[in-house]
């Protein structure tokens, strides 16, 4: 209980001191009419998102090891589990000197939404893969050690992403745009179906997949995807916490202490796959070498 309130502590300040920047300044392609609408935050919920944004959680200066990791919290596509899968997550991988990008998307299902799920939420994770890559000196992170992490909505979005093929270029493309949008990595809590089945898994990134084996939602494309990037040959891995449903998020709202637990067998992933140490072999300060 008290690992679970100290994640929420610090997850609150991060909130405070954290900086958001804009994937378009100018205005997402489709939304430049909702250019500057404010968004609706009601509790820890954001809602009426048009301008897609990233905000960056830093690790410890001292503990930071150049690996950085897109965030993509769920909210059924309506709204965005901003506090639970959002800052919270940043912060437990802040912990294991990871940077976190945590992105605000458009919500194809909000009220009064035009905006497609497979198109403008995937082009907004797209683009801040991108973008994360194009300020990587700026925020002191390798290119090259790059992942996305997303949760229920949000993995259904890391999905399609990830596993599925790519959209052609825009016809305009900015500097950001020339980066690549493939992660590195994928790690995908609870996802949705509409990634799956993936259509790119051959050349898929590794895959971290978690689920509790009583969410009859997310369960099974869980296990489907699993299945499907390891008979293709991709490195993957799969939890299913038993009587566990939908929405541990990084444990903190479970009292089973395997749920709560989790986050450590990510962080041995990560750890495995050598995303948590530089290109030069050399740990950093207070990270301990895989």
């Amino acid at each position: 209980m008290r690992n679970k309130l100290v994640l929420v502590l610090l997850a609150l300040c991060a909130h405070a001191g954290a900086q958001q920047q804009p994937l378009w300044p100018d205005g997402a392609p489709g939304a430049e009419r909702r250019h500057n609408e404010p968004e609706k935050v009601e509790n820890t919920y954001v809602s009426n998102i048009h301008d897609p944004s990233l905000t960056v959680v830093r690790a410890n200066p001292r503990h930071a090891n150049g690996a950085a990791v897109v965030i993509v919290p769920g909210g059924g596509h309506r709204m965005l589990v901003w506090q639970n899968e959002g800052m919270v997550a940043a912060r437990s991988l802040n912990r294991v000197g990871v940077t976190a990008f945590v992105l605000k998307y458009r919500l194809a299902r909000d009220q009064g939404s035009s905006y497609g799920i497979d198109t403008d939420a995937a082009a907004d994770l797209r683009r801040a893969v991108r973008w994360v890559r194009a300020h990587a000196a700026e925020y002191g992170v390798d290119p090259h050690r790059l992942g996305v992490m997303g949760f229920s909505a949000g993995g259904e979005l890391v999905s399609l992403v990830a596993d599925n093929p790519e959209p052609a270029p825009p016809s305009k493309p900015d500097a950001i745009d020339k980066q690549s949008a493939r992660p590195d990595f994928q790690v995908l809590v609870y996802p949705g179906p509409l990634g799956v089945p993936a259509k790119a898994v051959q050349n898929a990134p590794p895959a971290f997949i978690v689920a509790g084996s009583s969410d009859k939602c997310c369960m099974p494309p869980a296990l489907a995807l699993y299945q499907q990037l390891n008979g293709a040959g991709v490195s993957a891995e799969l939890h299913l916490y038993a009587d566990t449903d939908h929405a541990f998020n990084m444990g903190q709202r479970s009292e089973r202490l395997s749920d709560v637990h989790w986050p450590d067998r990510l962080a041995d992933w990560l750890s495995d796959g050598g995303w948590l140490i530089p290109h030069d072999g050399k740990a950093p300060q207070g990270v301990p070498a895989p």
